[in-house]
C-alpha cells in the first residue's frame, strides 16, 4: 500500500516536471519566434515607437505605413489647415505605384485628380507628343501620371493616417530636439494652445519639408537655390489635350500648363532672381502678358492669359537642390524635401519620398527594438544605399534637364536644348526610354547616363553639320564639356559604384517595383 502510494506521487510529480517543462520551453520559442507586431504588443500603454515632425505628404504616408506594422506614431504637425502649395501637384507613374504598394492610392481619389498619360513639348513653332510608354518590361503598374490639388492630396493621406488607432496627429510646433550623449531622444514642441511640452521615442522622424528648422541641427548640407517658379491657376477652363502635361521651351527658361482639376489649368513659368519683376506694383502681371504670353503657343495662349486678366493670385515659390547626406546622430532620420531636394521641373520630389518611405519601412519591419540605437543606425546606413538607384537616377536627371531647358545666346547651350527636343520629338526607343526615366518606371542611372550620352553626341551631330569647321569643332568640344559638367559632379555625389554598378539598380527594381504589395 505504502510502495503503490510512493509510486503515484512520484509519477504525479513526474507528470508535473514533464508538463511544467514542456510548457516553459515551448512558451520561450514562441517568445523567441514571435513576429514584431506581437513583441510590439508587450509595451507599455501609450508608449511612442516613432515621432515623426510634419503632416505633409511623406508625414502622413509613413505614419500610416509604420502604424500598419504595428507601432504607434505621434505626428506633430504646425498647421492642420490644407496646404495651399504650388508644388506636388502632379505624382509621376513611379510614384503612383510606391503609394499604391504603402496602401494609400485610395487617397488620389475623390479629389479631382486628373490623368496624365505623357506631355507635349513646344519649341519655336514646333511640338512633339512624349507618351509614357505603355509597354515597359520593366514597369508593371498602370503607366499614367495623376495631376491635382496638393492641398486636398494631403487632407486625404492625414484623414487616412489618424484613421488608424496607432496613430496620434496633433497639431504643434516642434521647436528642437532633446538630445543625450548624441542620440536623439525626442522633441520639445509648443501645442496648439501655445504649451511647451515634450514627447519621447526611440526614433524621431524629420519631414517637415524644404524649409525645416530642424535639418541644420542634424546636417551640415546647404539648399542651392537655383531659380524661381512662378505660377497661377486659370479657373473655368480645360485644355485642348487635357492627359498632357504642356511644357514651352521659352525664354528666359521653360512655361508649363497642365489640368489640376476638372476645370482648372496650372499655368507657370521658371525665372531667375537676379532679374525678378515686382508682383506688388503690376511688374510681373505686366512682364507675363508682355515677355511670356506672346511665347506660348496659340492654342495654349488664352487659358494662360485667363488667370492674369481674372485677376488670379500669383505665387512665387524658390527652385532649390541639396544633396541628400546623413545625420551623425542616433536615433534620428531626415525625410523628404528637408533630406534632398532636386529641380522641380521633373516633377519627382513626391515619387522619390514615397520610394524612401517604401524602403525604410521594409527595413524598419524585422527590428522589434527601435531603442537599439546600434541597430536602428545600421538600419538608416543601409536605407542610403539601396534607395540609391531612384534617388540617383531622379537627381541627375533633374539637374540635367533643368540645364537644357534654359534658353541662351550661347550656340553650345542652345545646340544641347534643340538636340534634347529633337530626342524627346523623335518617338521609338529614344522618347519611351526618356519618358520612362522622367515617370520614375525605369530608375537605373546606367541608363539615364546612355540617354544623356545619345542626346550629348546628338546635339553634336547636328552642330557638326554640314560640315566641321573649325569654329563648330570648338563648339562641339563646349558642348561635350558642358554635358560633362551635367554628369559628372552627381557621379561623385551620388557614388560612383552606386551609379554604375547594374546589380544595385537589378535588385531595387526587383523589390520595389514589382507589381504586388509588400
Amino acid at each position: 500500500m505504502d510502495m503503490a502510494f510512493t509510486h503515484v506521487c512520484l509519477w504525479t510529480l513526474l507528470t508535473f516536471v514533464l508538463t511544467w517543462t514542456v510548457f516553459y520551453v515551448t512558451n520561450r520559442t514562441k517568445k523567441a519566434t514571435k513576429p514584431a507586431d506581437a513583441v510590439l504588443e508587450e509595451r507599455k500603454d501609450g508608449a511612442t515607437d516613432v515621432i515623426i515632425v510634419g503632416a505633409g505628404v511623406g508625414g502622413s504616408a509613413l505614419a500610416y505605413a509604420l502604424a500598419k506594422d504595428g507601432r504607434r506614431v505621434h505626428v506633430i504637425e504646425r498647421d492642420m489647415r490644407e496646404p495651399e502649395r504650388m508644388m506636388g501637384e502632379f505624382m509621376q507613374p513611379g510614384g503612383r505605384l510606391m503609394l499604391s504598394k504603402l496602401g494609400l492610392q485610395d487617397c488620389l481619389e475623390g479629389i479631382d485628380a486628373q490623368i496624365a498619360t505623357g506631355m507635349t513639348v513646344y519649341k519655336d513653332g514646333k511640338e512633339a507628343v512624349a507618351p509614357f510608354p505603355v509597354e515597359n518590361n520593366n514597369f508593371s503598374y498602370e503607366p499614367s501620371a495623376r495631376s491635382f490639388h496638393n492641398g486636398r492630396f494631403v487632407g486625404k493621406l492625414r484623414q487616412k493616417a489618424s484613421s488608424h488607432p496607432n496613430v496620434r496627429l496633433e497639431e504643434g510646433t516642434v521647436k528642437s530636439l532633446i538630445e543625450e550623449k548624441g542620440v536623439i531622444k525626442g522633441v520639445t514642441y509648443k501645442n496648439k494652445v501655445g504649451e511647451e511640452t515634450t514627447a519621447f521615442a526611440p526614433l524621431t522622424v524629420v519631414c517637415d519639408g524644404c524649409y525645416s528648422n530642424l535639418r541644420r541641427s542634424l546636417n551640415d548640407n546647404n539648399a542651392e537655390v537655383l531659380s524661381c517658379l512662378v505660377g497661377y491657376i486659370s479657373k473655368n477652363c480645360q485644355l485642348e489635350e487635357p492627359k498632357n502635361l504642356h511644357l514651352v521651351l521659352s525664354k528666359p527658361s521653360f512655361a508649363m500648363l497642365y489640368q489640376i482639376s476638372s476645370t482648372e489649368v496650372r499655368c507657370g513659368f521658371e525665372i531667375f532672381p537676379h532679374n525678378f519683376p515686382s508682383i506688388a506694383n503690376g511688374e510681373m502681371e505686366t512682364f507675363i502678358k508682355n515677355t511670356i504670353v506672346p511665347q506660348i503657343p496659340p492654342k495654349l495662349r488664352k487659358i494662360y492669359l485667363k488667370g492674369i486678366d481674372e485677376g488670379a493670385h500669383i505665387k512665387v515659390i524658390k527652385a532649390k537642390r541639396m544633396s541628400a547626406t546623413l545625420s551623425k546622430k542616433k536615433g534620428v532620420i531626415v525625410l523628404g524635401d528637408a533630406f534632398n531636394m532636386r529641380h522641380p521641373a521633373i516633377a519627382s520630389g513626391m515619387m522619390v519620398l514615397l520610394s524612401d518611405i517604401l524602403i525604410l519601412r521594409g527595413l524598419l519591419q524585422p527590428l522589434s527594438n527601435l531603442g537599439d540605437a546600434k541597430k536602428v543606425s545600421q538600419v538608416i546606413k543601409s536605407f542610403y544605399d539601396i534607395r540609391k538607384p531612384m534617388s540617383a537616377t531622379v537627381n541627375t536627371l533633374g539637374s540635367a534637364f533643368s540645364h537644357v531647358l534654359i534658353a541662351s545666346t550661347d550656340e553650345a547651350k542652345e545646340a544641347m536644348r534643340q538636340g534634347c527636343y529633337d530626342y524627346l520629338s523623335s518617338g521609338g526607343s529614344r522618347t519611351s526610354g526618356m519618358m520612362a526615366l522622367l515617370g520614375g518606371m525605369n530608375p537605373r542611372p546606367l541608363s539615364l547616363i546612355y540617354h544623356l550620352c545619345a542626346i550629348t553626341l546628338s546635339s553634336i551631330s547636328n552642330l557638326l553639320s554640314p560640315f566641321p569647321s573649325p569654329l563648330r569643332i570648338w563648339h562641339s568640344l563646349r558642348l561635350f564639356g558642358l554635358a560633362m559638367k551635367m554628369l559628372v559632379p552627381h557621379l561623385k555625389a551620388e557614388g560612383v559604384s552606386q551609379m554604375l554598378f547594374p546589380a544595385n539598380a537589378a535588385a531595387y527594381r526587383k523589390r520595389y517595383m514589382a507589381a504586388t504589395a509588400l
